[in-house]
This record gives structure tokens, C-alpha cells and sequence, in this order.
């Protein structure tokens, strides 16, 4: 039964992220096109503001400038503990169903994370939808990450939440695809089919407090450009061959509109014969193991430690 804490946080997200079905498709590109131009919003943004302090005292951040198709180049935060040298990274893809900025619950999350493993933390902060799609990001993620395998003596682990699940995903299998291989996925309730394969996603929704159908189907749309990219490895990973993959572990709630993707995930893994260790929790909301206070958060990230060691 979800934790009296998990209650309060499943009724206070929503409203504070004034959670809300799409009035129009163009109302709410306009909406998004203005946010993404607001001050502290562009990709030049840098990292959340209210965590300078706490990164001055405890972190190195070394921001790189990653080379996108037509000029659509994004930067990525690499935060190293003050006085230490990892031979371990943890890159790390941020969620907001690929049109919202990284923040930070995102960034304490997994620099904490990050510090316990005893590893540096790589920060992506990709081009957003509805102005981008992922060929504006896919290849020059995909490098990143290839380099600091190359970098890193210990491995790196690759992870996401929600969106940026999806995008881990992506990330490692065209990693594979080239011969490179991160040492762990770490998917945190992944967006890994956008095309909604699953028919129980519409039952999904009537269920969750946070996401709403109709906006994931628009910003699915933006991201994919165009309906027929929507099937592709590169944007719905779940319906790719998934064979070859690197250990992997899942996280997902029932009560999120994206677990019938984390279910489909977990049978076609099973079928590839890849080793995923899906962790499905009844009754959860959305990207649980990284909420504040939760105790099933808690238990989440101690499985995530006990994996990654």
C-alpha cells in the first residue's frame, strides 16, 4: 500500500505542475515556444539557479558544448565531487516529456546518486520540443556517451526518468549498434513507446493524477516529427530488438499513465533474452524513486545502489 507521504505528494504534484488536458494543440505549442524563450529558460539557461550554492561547496561544474545538426548544438554539465577524480560516470537524461527543462529534482537526484557510487555526473541538456526533435540531440548523445565510456575505467551508467528514460534507451542501442557499451542502464518509469503499442495506456490514464494523454500524444508527435519516425529505435525504443543490451534496471508505478510501456518493455526484454530487472511498484505515480520524502523513493534508491555495485 503507497506510504501516507506518497498520498500527499500524489495529490500535491499535479497542482503544482497545474497538471491539465491539452485545450488545443496550438495553444499549447504557443504556450511551450514562449516558456522556452522566458530568462533562465533558453538552452543557455545553465544549470537550476537555486542549486549554485550548494554546487560551489560541493562540486566542480565544467559546462561542454555539444555540436547539433544545423546549428541546434546544446551544452553538458559535467559535475565532479571537489577533490576527487572518478574513474566511474553516471550520465544522466532528464525527463519533462522531452519539451520541459532539467530542474532540480533531476540534478540533486543524481548527483546524489553520482556521489554514493563515488562517480562524476554527466548532464545533457538537450534541444526541447516542439522547436527540436530528436535528430537535433540523438547523435550528439550518442557521442557523449561513447566518449566517456572511453573515459571512464569503471564504466559509466547510463540512466533517465520518464522521458529521458526513453532516451537512455535510444541512446544504448545505437551504442550497441556501433560496438560501444555503457556498463549499466538505470530507467527510471521510461517513455519508451510513443506510438502507444499498448491498448491499456487509454486505461492508464483515467488512473493517473500527473500525466494526461492528450498532451503526451502532442509532445510525442513534436518529438518523433513526423508519424512515421514514431516506431523508430530512436524514438520508441520498447518496439526495437533489444537483444545485446547492457544489465539493466527498470523502475515504474501502476498508477502512471506510461506503465504499459514499462510492462511491454519487460516482455519483449524478456523475449531478447536481455537482462532487465523490472521493478513494478502497485499503486505508484510517476517517476516515484526520485520524489522527495517518499519512503518508496528510499527503497528505490537503495536497489539502485545494491545494482549498480
Amino acid at each position: 500500500m503507497p506510504s501516507r507521504r506518497h498520498e500527499l505528494l500524489a495529490r500535491l504534484i499535479p497542482r503544482l505542475r497545474r497538471s491539465s488536458e491539452l485545450d488545443s494543440v496550438e495553444a499549447e505549442r504557443a504556450r511551450l515556444e514562449h516558456h522556452h524563450t522566458l530568462p533562465g529558460q533558453g538552452p543557455q539557461r545553465g544549470l537550476p539557479t537555486s542549486l549554485v550554492p550548494f554546487f560551489h561547496r560541493r562540486f566542480t561544474v565544467v559546462r561542454e558544448e555539444l555540436a547539433g545538426p544545423g546549428g541546434s548544438g546544446f551544452p553538458a554539465y559535467v559535475v565532479t565531487p571537489r577533490g576527487r577524480s572518478p574513474r566511474r560516470t553516471l550520465v544522466h537524461l532528464h525527463g519533462g516529456g522531452f519539451v520541459s527543462p532539467i530542474d532540480p529534482f533531476h540534478v540533486r537526484w543524481a548527483t546524489r546518486l553520482a556521489t554514493r557510487l563515488g562517480a562524476r555526473v554527466v548532464l545533457p541538456d538537450y534541444p526541447l520540443a516542439p522547436e527540436h526533435t530528436w535528430r537535433d540531440s540523438h547523435r550528439a548523445l550518442v557521442d557523449l556517451t561513447a566518449r566517456w565510456v572511453a573515459d571512464s575505467p569503471d564504466g559509466v551508467v547510463l540512466s533517465g526518468d520518464s522521458a529521458g528514460g526513453g532516451l537512455a534507451l535510444a541512446v544504448a542501442l545505437t551504442l550497441r549498434d556501433e560496438g560501444v557499451s555503457p556498463s549499466h542502464l538505470l530507467l527510471i518509469a521510461p517513455w519508451v513507446d510513443l506510438g502507444e503499442s499498448t491498448p491499456e495506456t487509454e486505461a492508464a490514464a483515467r488512473t493517473d493524477p500527473w500525466l494526461t494523454i492528450t498532451k503526451l500524444r502532442a509532445y510525442a508527435a513534436w518529438w518523433a516529427g513526423s508519424e512515421a519516425d514514431l516506431e523508430r529505435p530512436e524514438v520508441s525504443p520498447a518496439l526495437a530488438d533489444l537483444s545485446g543490451l547492457p544489465p539493466a534496471l527498470m523502475f515504474f508505478g501502476t498508477r502512471d499513465l506510461l506503465h504499459p510501456g514499462g510492462r511491454l518493455l519487460t516482455r519483449r526484454a524478456r523475449e531478447a533474452g536481455w537482462a532487465l530487472t523490472s521493478v513494478e511498484e502497485p499503486g505508484l505515480i510517476h517517476v516515484y524513486p526520485i520524489l522527495p520524502i517518499v519512503p518508496e523513493a528510499r527503497r528505490a534508491f537503495g536497489q539502485t545502489l545494491e545494482f549498480l555495485r
